[in-house]
């Protein structure tokens, strides 16, 4: 990483973005005498605005004229004030601003199709995130992990050798799947990623919306509905809804530029007694560079504005092993991790910027509006290693090496490694590879629309919405050992892959109005929606995927296709679309002063499945006027993706010296419609939520939401079912092996579930003379439970079968997306120009299956669970890896160096804690049934929410123009 180029086109974005106005308006802006932070400043006709600094203090530059500026923050009233600046001049206008019990709430659009309500008098779970309170206290550089600390069931995973999956980051809500929750730019949907996640994943079968997509400098805050709200938005919107709103503000430019590493002093690569055995960085590894600035313009003299945001962001490699290997005398020791020689986080280089757009029609209640934007992502990851030969021969794999005709290794310097001898010597017994996965992800965005009011005071919105996402793998550094080697000529190591792309346009229209001689008021909505999708697969090159013909002596055909991902193939490839229709009604009726009542119904027609309706109830009662109760019933659905049901991959291996493919195949094939899979459909719920908020006073905020989620039919890859097994039947036995297909797995609608849990969330601020104390409490506990698992008559055969379907491991993993309970507890204080803040999170039980190495032992009530092998005894033993509940600490100090910039330096995870390594206690032996790299990820860690990187050490810079 080029650091000194990075501070170069941060100074010179600075230098760019200076205002070039000559009158200047500045002051401070107080309550009952103390300064008032974040408070906005907005001038009238031209829509400047600002906000004030941690001092209370502003500066506004503009024109000579006559202006109208309006002083306003939360908790406080509204006051505007005439304004005339002459020419050259400075004017100093202080404002004092006297408390409002209203202001004191937050006003959220999501939940409801109408005006925005309070978020403590929402008849649901709403919370709000407002970037600038988020971004600077963290070494977090991203916006999923972000989040992940600050709302209480927001779950994500990074994960590492899972393919496509540690380059695309997904993330959900109250453990549910990653396409069960719907996101919105701006209050429009937003379209999802191309991806789908296949096994050996978290979220497989799933697709997703990547948040790290849309730039954090553009971004004003953040609305996260915690409950269904299909009847409301429509599919997907099963678990809640994640509403970004981008920012509005002008001639006011912000800049963000951090730096963070990783110190892990424990499990890094060179910190192994030998660290020849694996791949190695920096002792400070995963260094990350943050830059990220918005910039916003008045157009035209009636209010409109446009508001730039852009964001670039390069993170290097970690690398992580377990440091002792005298697996033997130490019972923490494991044994050289030969199958993850370059476990940890992949190199991340990404891009991008949005903008939004508001522009008045002059003479008109009507405005005209814009948002979207580019982003581009290029990641690095290492997939599972390849040994030439090691354990004397036990795990020796010169198919996947190229080799001359004799079938002796041809080494290649740069791309393979050699693990060192005790004597220093090195043999090529002990030659390794790693092969590399680089995936590009462009990903686009653009939507405009109207929006005004009627005579009669209708409020109306029509829109258009459309996004495009590329996914494009290429294997680099790598090989197709298959490939026939010519003497003289260099050896291809370099791969397109393929890869897949998803466009979605969505065309709205949304008609609201409020009649206030209803009862208390009565909020009427309606509309309708119009959806196009189109997906594409398509193959690599030919190189990626082919047999080549090269064998071993003794005619054993070797590995065939790129190592690391082989290409997709033109049996693979697919385009496909499909269209969608709805619309929905929505009332909310304040029948009286204290009780709220609130129905929407949303009916739906898609081209390729058919229709669907919702219905949801929601109520809101003010059993005081700080007390409110709240609860809700609702139907939901999520429409299964094109990405589900079009994907398809074929893989190959080396099985008794010749090659076999195993599949992966899509819903509409004939092998799927053979094997008994139905055509996919919608998932359904029903949702249940009680809780309520309470504001015992003006500093501090409680809420308390119980839920509970019952879903049918939810999409999930099925196990791998192998040609030849009599119990399948003779059509599918035939058509798979005239197809050549070893064995095939499929999506299929297969699991009912059913989620419980409570969100807690206690929210205290308070100020007074130059001091200030917050203090976030935000938890969930969550339990998932498989209530059935519908299994196709074909795969009833057997027993085994039955249990490959939908096996126990894979239950254990559904049941892992999100922990038992996670807390997270924020601290700041600071008086006067500093600030010092903590954070303790912690991370509850999560449990899982390995593959089991041995068979499970007589008389057990399930055969099919998988067992492992003590090294000690030989007694079998259930392979559950319990990673066990974790608290991590953080820690920053913050100060103000002038009205312009901040500074603030921190550590996150500052006890270096690491989860529970997934293995077995007590069995590691590597020529055994043992435990040993039998996980999900092969290393030593998995892919659970706290991550295994250890302590991260960070600092930032803020600026404020």
């Amino acid at each position: 990483m080029n650091l000194k180029l990075h501070f170069f086109i941060f100074g010179a974005l600075l230098l760019a973005c200076q205002p070039v106005f000559a009158q200047k308006l500045t002051g401070t802006v107080t309550s009952g005498g103390q300064p008032v932070t974040a408070g906005t400043v907005k001038v009238v006709p031209i829509g400047t605005g600002t906000i004030t600094d941690a001092d209370g203090k502003y500066s506004l530059t503009l024109k000579a004229g006559s202006y109208q500026v309006s002083f306003s923050a939360i908790g406080l009233e509204k006051k505007t004030v005439s304004v005339i600046l002459a020419a050259g001049e400075t004017k100093v206008l202080n404002m004092e601003l006297a408390a409002s019990a209203e202001g004191l709430k937050e006003v959220i659009v999501v939940g409801n199709r109408g005006v925005g309500r309070t978020k403590i008098e929402s008849a649901v779970p709403v919370d709000v995130i407002r970037m600038s309170q988020v971004d600077a206290v963290t070494a977090k550089p991203d916006l999923m992990s972000q989040l992940n600390q600050s709302v209480p069931s927001f779950n994500y995973n990074k994960q590492s050798g899972g393919d496509g999956s540690d380059a695309i980051d997904f993330a959900s809500l109250r453990g549910l799947g990653f396409d069960q929750t719907l996101v919105l730019i701006n209050g429009k949907r937003r379209h999802l990623s191309a991806f789908v996640n296949e096994v050996g994943t978290r979220g497989r079968g799933n697709s997703g919306t990547d948040l790290n997509a849309i730039p954090e400098a553009a971004i004003d805050h953040i609305e996260i509905l915690r409950d269904g709200a299909s009847a409301q938005y429509g599919s997907d919107a099963i678990a809640g809804v994640i509403n970004i709103v981008l920012r509005r503000d002008v001639n006011h430019l912000n800049v963000t530029a951090g730096f963070s590493g990783y110190n892990d002093q424990k499990y890094n690569t060179l910190n192994n007694v030998d660290p020849s055995a694996y791949y190695t960085d920096k002792h400070f590894d995963g260094q990350a560079f943050t830059l990220g600035a918005s910039y916003g313009l008045n157009i035209g003299k009636s209010g409109g504005f446009i508001n730039f945001g852009a964001n670039y962001f390069n993170q290097g490699k970690t690398f992580r092993a377990i440091p002792d290997t005298n697996w033997q005398t130490n019972p923490n020791a494991q044994p050289v991790a030969r199958e993850r020689r370059a476990f940890g986080d992949g190199s991340v280089v990404s891009g991008g910027g949005m903008y939004n757009m508001e522009l008045p029609i002059k003479g008109t209640k009507t405005v005209f509006y814009s948002f979207g934007g580019y982003n581009y992502k290029h990641s690095n990851v290492y997939a599972y290693t390849r040994s030439w030969n090691y354990d004397n021969g036990l795990r020796a794999n010169p198919t996947k090496f190229p080799t001359d005709a004799n079938g002796n290794l041809i080494f290649v310097p740069g791309i393979m490694k050699v693990q060192g001898y005790a004597d220093g010597s090195i043999g090529p017994n002990n030659v390794y590879y790693n092969p590399q996965e680089d995936v590009y992800i462009k990903d686009v965005s653009a939507a405009l629309g109207l929006k005004g009011t009627t005579a009669s005071n209708w409020d109306w919105d029509i829109s258009n919405n459309v996004g495009r996402n590329d996914f494009h793998y290429w294997g680099n550094k790598t090989f197709n050992a298959s490939l026939p080697y010519v003497p003289g000529q260099p050896i291809q190591t370099r791969f397109d892959d393929g890869g897949f792309n998803f466009l979605q346009n969505t065309a709205n229209a949304d008609i609201t109005k409020h009649f206030g001689s209803v009862l208390q008021g009565l909020q009427l909505s309606f509309g309708g929606e119009f959806r196009y999708e189109k997906y594409q697969l398509y193959a690599g090159e030919l190189n990626s995927y082919v047999a080549g013909g090269a064998t071993l002596p003794g005619g054993v055909a070797k590995a065939s296709g790129s190592e690391g991902y082989p290409g997709y193939q033109p049996s693979d490839e697919v385009k496909d679309h499909r269209t969608n229709e709805a619309a929905y009604a929505e009332a909310a009726l304040d029948v009286t002063d204290k009780w709220l009542i609130d129905g929407a119904a949303r009916v739906e027609h898609y081209s390729d499945f058919g229709g669907v309706s919702t219905f949801k109830f929601a109520t809101r009662y003010k059993l005081a006027d700080n007390f409110n109760l709240r609860g809700s019933a609702s139907t939901g659905f999520r429409a299964p993706t094109l990405q589900q049901i079009d994907f398809s991959n074929t893989n190959t291996t080396v099985v008794g010296g010749n090659l076999e493919y195993t599949k992966l195949v899509p819903n509409y094939s004939d092998v799927a419609k053979t094997a008994g899979i139905p055509k996919l459909k919608q998932e359904t719920s029903t949702n249940y939520s009680l809780g309520f908020a309470w504001q015992p006073t003006s500093d501090l905020t409680v809420t308390v939401d119980g839920y509970d989620i019952k879903i049918k039919n939810r999409i999930v890859i099925s196990g791998l079912y192998n040609q030849g097994d009599a119990t399948l039947g003779q059509p599918l036995n035939d058509l798979l092996l005239k197809q050549g297909i070893s064995a095939a797995q499929f999506f299929a609608n297969a699991v009912n579930t059913t989620n419980t849990g409570i969100d807690i969330v206690l929210d205290y601020k308070k100020r007074w003379g130059k001091n200030h104390f917050s203090a976030l409490l935000a938890g969930n506990i969550q339990h998932l439970s498989i209530n059935k698992i519908n299994i196709p008559s074909t795969f009833k055969g057997s027993a085994a079968d039955s249990a490959t379907f939908f096996s126990d491991r894979e239950q254990y993993f559904l049941k892992a997306s999100a922990p038992t309970a996670k807390f997270n507890l924020n601290l700041e204080y600071g008086v006067s120009k500093f600030s010092v803040g903590g954070r303790l999170t912690y991370f509850g039980d999560v449990k899982e299956l390995g593959f089991g190495e041995t068979s499970a032992p007589d008389g057990v009530a399930d055969p099919f669970f998988p067992y492992v092998t003590l090294d000690a005894t030989g007694e079998k033993v259930k392979e559950i890896f319990d990673f066990k509940p974790k608290v991590t600490t953080d820690i920053y100090v913050s100060y103000k160096i002038n009205k312009t910039v901040s500074w603030t330096a921190g550590v996150d995870n500052l006890f270096n804690v690491h989860p529970s390594t997934n293995v077995i206690k007590g069995s590691v032996n590597p020529n055994s049934s043992s435990s040993f790299g039998d996980s999900e990820s092969g290393g030593p860690f998995e892919a659970v929410q706290m991550g295994f990187n250890g302590m991260r050490i960070f600092t930032k810079l803020v600026f404020h123009f």
